[in-house]
């Protein structure tokens, strides 16, 4: 097992994605048992490249359900195609069908509408694909007991059609910013790990392997800056996708080394607040930029 994970953290590597051990083994954990894997952490860190990286090593598709406030069965399982159903209807009046053959007709699978969660239950072309639940707290409550069975059977009941059933579990990846609790009900059918901003060494590797046509000077200068305003009281410290941006941005400003002037013009891809950008300008400022 110790050469399986080492083996999957090369893997993962390969694929420009840096696991650390723990991450490493709960993802092994995960695809071993068939169990959905739950990634908490804040917004940024990596939760979400897991589910793709898990895709393109597989080879299988991925499949993404975007939770937010009020989805329901119909955007999240499946739906009917109601303009396509009424011209069957007026079809079929025409022909003189009785009112039985309508409504026998009306409801048949050529009308449904499938939707992610019904898409990676029902794996039409053959293939077990990865289905990513991002930001489950962003969903209601009533979503996450939907989802209870889903998790636990890997099933789907349609009323006017039947239950499908999944040849074969999903590869599972639930994300949650942590915004809200999720239930303790969802989270037990899952395999639970919370990723943290990674430490100075994790993420100038992570910055190398994304950015490599960059100085290597200015990326430690680039992630001393980072590490150091994490430091600090922000409400929203940038992550590893906003350091990802910021060494872009540098890079498309031709920037050579970080000085206050670079800092203060491009704060707004650091961070999103107007009071954490405040709160930077200033001795903090000068500060960032003497120890970048």
């Amino acid at each position: 097992m110790t050469d399986a994970i080492g083996a999957l953290q090369e893997e993962l590597l390969a694929q420009e994605y840096v696991a650390g051990r723990a991450l490493a083994t709960v993802i092994h954990l995960a695809l071993g048992l068939g169990k959905p894997l739950f990634l908490e952490g804040e917004a940024g860190v990596g939760k979400t490249e897991v589910a793709k990286v898990l895709a393109r090593l597989r080879g299988a598709e991925l499949i993404r359900l975007q939770c937010y406030e009020g989805l329901d069965v119909h955007n999240a399982v499946y739906e009917w195609a109601y303009s396509r159903q009424l011209l069957h209807l007026r079809l079929l009046e025409a022909a003189g069908a009785g009112r039985a053959e309508m409504e026998r007709d009306l409801y048949g699978e050529d009308f449904l509408l499938e939707r992610p969660l019904l898409q990676a239950i029902r794996q039409q072309n053959g293939r077990v694909p990865v289905l990513l639940i991002d930001e489950i707290d962003r969903a209601d409550e009533e979503f996450e007991s939907f989802l209870l069975e889903v998790l636990s059977d890997f099933q789907i009941t349609v009323p006017e059609i039947g239950t499908f059933v999944a040849p074969r579990p999903p590869v599972v990846v639930v994300t949650s910013n942590r915004t809200r609790q999720v239930h303790d009900a969802l989270k037990r059918r899952c395999i639970y790990h919370w990723i943290d901003y990674p430490d100075y060494a994790t993420e100038l590797r992570i910055l190398t392997l994304k950015q490599p046509g960059l100085e290597a000077e200015l990326r430690r200068q680039i992630v001393t800056a980072v590490q150091a305003l994490r430091a600090q009281e922000l409400f929203k410290p940038p992550g590893i996708a906003e350091t990802l941006d910021w060494a872009q941005a540098l890079s498309l400003m031709d920037t050579r080394r970080l000085d206050e002037d670079v800092i203060r013009d491009s704060l707004g891809v650091l961070l999103k607040y107007q009071d954490d950008i405040e709160m930077v300008r200033g001795d903090l400022l000068r500060r960032l930029s003497g120890d970048a």
